[in-house]
């Protein structure tokens, strides 16, 4: 599920930990920052066939513009800020699922020239070899190292990834590129 709400965006959605996948049970924090100090979380969420808007304060805690969750069950979301005038963050994608395997990936578009590492893990294993990655459905890295390091991210390199290992794959999670800041 990719959404957008605003080019401008009023306030900024971070999320901690800094990834668009999680497995059931972890603590997922997410921080509006803005020139508001009425922002609040919503969520967008796919249940079985249907979707459903939320605010943090129905499955999760809100704390001023922080919004602190573990969820019990595994589904796909989109989330955003919003404050009481109307105005819109930026929008993240979030999957979270009960085992399997997970995409490290950043969940914040990366900056052209930046340098990025994806990873993928398992539930109480930080860190695997062997991984297989792709980009689009396209095999691009096959051996030993465990993560995928691009030096210099460019336009080229957006799109979607997944993981696989041991005949697992990930679910796959969109990595966007923004234009180099001026």
């Amino acid at each position: 599920m990719l959404f957008y709400l605003a080019s401008r965006p009023a306030a900024s959605l971070s999320v901690s930990p800094d990834r668009g996948q999680h497995f059931t049970s972890e603590s997922v924090t997410l921080n509006c920052g803005g020139n508001s100090a009425e922002w609040r979380v919503k969520v967008l969420r796919e249940s079985g066939s249907s979707s459903f808007t939320d605010s943090c304060s129905a499955w999760g805690a809100m704390n001023g513009s922080l919004c602190a969750f573990s969820s019990p069950q595994h589904y796909k979301a989109v989330f955003w800020c919003e404050s009481e005038s109307g105005e819109l963050s930026n929008a993240v994608n979030i999957t979270v699922q009960d085992e399997g395997l997970l995409l490290v990936s950043p969940v914040h578009p990366v900056t052209e020239g930046a340098s990025v590492t994806l990873s993928c893990r398992l539930r109480g294993e930080n860190k695997l070899s062997d991984v297989i990655f792709y980009h689009n459905d396209k095999l691009i890295q096959n051996d030993s190292r465990g993560e995928l390091k691009i030096s210099a991210v460019s336009q080229s390199d957006e799109g979607f990834y997944k993981c696989e290992h041991s005949g697992e794959v990930s679910p796959q999670s969109w990595m966007g590129v923004k234009g180099e800041q001026s």
